[in-house]
């Protein structure tokens, strides 16, 4: 472990916000709330992005690009939808600074006043529904189905790097059909897709549920969503996927004609994930020791570290290193060897187990000379000696079996931590202990606000797989039908 490096036991959010900067992966800017996010950090991004790009083109899905500036009207056309956003808007006034009376600094030059003011992008339902006022006149035009990769700002007042920044980078899918029920299908769909990639690639156990009344995006009829449990026992929401109904087609006028000849308006979904799946994947694995991550998402899946007394001795090493990268490429298994004489063997061991790489191979000369050579496994920080013949296979290995194993560690402390309850004092003691609380709730948004003003815990979703069970709603006794997910959350 790093020895000036805070424990997740000490301060979990230190931990936390030292590890992104000390990780590389980012930092604070000079902009309140923004960040710089860092090449390493963004390598990490990068696959998510590409990887998720993929899934969702095979899902029918295709990328296109809508403005950053919103004209403020769009905005007020859609009520529930402005109200959500209202308190997080950054708005653009004036087109032009001049020399302020007194000749020092700048202002906004009053003779360019905007007619009417816009706003920096919070999400982009208003001005894409406008766009698809244009595209769409008979279902012949239907389905749409977009998706765009950009950068929106929300006006956050207290931010932490990756899960809550004034601007963040994401993608928002948008699409538009000409039926309740495809719209609807369509909703679900992208919740599995998310949740999938979360699993799958992340390595991060989530509850696929559907969002309380409020809970709820700002003007949907239904919100999806996939909720991650953190180690500290918090809840993150890992991403949504929102039934909007016909309410922004109706506030922006986008109908279609039908088969039988009728104007009917369209049905529209959004969702999106965004750089807060950093946190996500930050806080699901890391350690101690640093950073932690799932192979399929590593920049560098595998480092190789050469030690060495002599130019020959490093000729031999080199030999047997590039035979090994040739190999481990024909597998699309990345692999960096680290031969950079400015740094020492021990601190390029504690620099890459800090930015979490996977797997770490030494080829010392000395164990060379008996075929050996030393891996080291990130995710339990065990090494071992394998004959150097077995590299690749050992390598080819450990890409899925790390992947496993920090999924089945995710998913046992996320077991470890949900537990039913059955009664508000009892919430009251374990909600302090953090976890997911499976309880009955009477349905109703007055207990569920209620609840959060009492102990700060909110309804996380309602499984979509949670079995009929008869039971008494833990604040007010009243009859439930199911249990729901509570927990605090980020």
């Amino acid at each position: 472990m790093a020895k000036d490096f805070i424990t997740r036991q000490e301060n979990y959010s230190e931990w936390y916000n030292e590890l992104v900067v000390r990780a590389d992966l980012a930092e604070n800017s000079s902009v309140r709330g923004c960040m710089v996010i860092k090449p390493y950090g963004y390598a990490v991004w990068e696959k998510m992005q590409h990887i998720l790009d993929n899934m969702f083109k095979q899902t029918g899905h295709q990328n296109a690009y809508f403005p950053l500036f919103i004209p403020k009207s769009f905005f007020e056309k859609e009520a529930e939808h402005v109200e959500g956003f209202a308190k997080e808007c950054a708005v653009v006034t004036h087109h032009r600074l001049s020399k302020s009376p007194s000749g020092k600094g700048l202002i906004p030059d009053p003779s360019a006043k905007l007619e009417e003011e816009l706003i920096v992008r919070p999400t982009s339902e208003t001005i894409i529904w406008d766009t698809y006022r244009k595209w769409i006149k008979s279902y012949r035009d239907l389905p749409i189905l977009c998706n765009q990769w950009a950068n929106v700002v929300r006006w956050e007042m207290r931010t932490r790097m990756f899960l809550r920044t004034a601007e963040f980078l994401w993608q928002e899918g948008h699409t538009a059909h000409a039926t309740r029920q495809e719209a609807e299908q369509e909703t679900v769909k992208m919740m599995h897709v998310y949740a999938d990639f979360a699993e799958k690639y992340m390595a991060m156990p989530v509850i696929r549920g559907v969002k309380s009344a409020n809970e709820r995006f700002a003007g949907a009829i239904e919100t999806y969503c996939i909720e991650a449990m953190m180690q500290d026992g918090k809840a993150l929401q890992a991403g949504t996927s929102h039934f909007l109904g016909q309410n922004f087609a109706k506030a922006f006028d986008v109908k279609f004609l039908s088969k039988e000849n009728k104007l009917e308006y369209v049905w529209a979904t959004s969702w999106g994930v965004s750089t807060r799946l950093m946190g996500a994947l930050i806080m699901t694995h890391s350690d101690d020791n640093g950073l932690v991550l799932p192979p399929m998402l590593a920049p560098i899946q595998v480092v190789i570290v050469p030690i060495y007394r002599s130019e020959e001795e490093k000729q031999e090493i080199d030999s047997l290193a590039q035979n090994v990268i040739e190999q481990l490429q024909k597998l699309n298994i990345s692999v960096k060897y680290d031969d950079d004489d400015k740094t020492k063997p021990g601190w390029k061991f504690n620099e890459y187990e800090f930015k979490g790489v996977p797997v770490r191979i030494t080829l010392g000369a000395r164990d060379l000379k008996e075929d050996k050579v030393e891996i080291f496994r990130r995710d339990t920080c065990k090494k071992e000696i394998i004959h150097k013949d077995e590299i690749v296979s050992k390598c080819e290995f450990l890409m899925k079996d790390i992947q496993d194993n920090l999924f089945k560690k995710a998913y046992d402390l996320r077991a470890s931590k949900t537990r039913n309850v059955d009664t508000w004092e009892e919430f009251k003691q374990e909600i302090e202990k953090g976890g997911f609380l499976m309880c009955h709730w009477d349905g109703t948004a007055e207990t569920e606000e209620k609840i959060k003003e009492e102990t700060k815990a909110t309804i996380r979703c309602i499984p979509i797989d949670a079995p009929q069970e008869e039971g008494k709603c833990i604040y007010t006794g009243k009859p439930s039908h199911r249990r729901v997910v509570f927990a605090r959350n980020y």
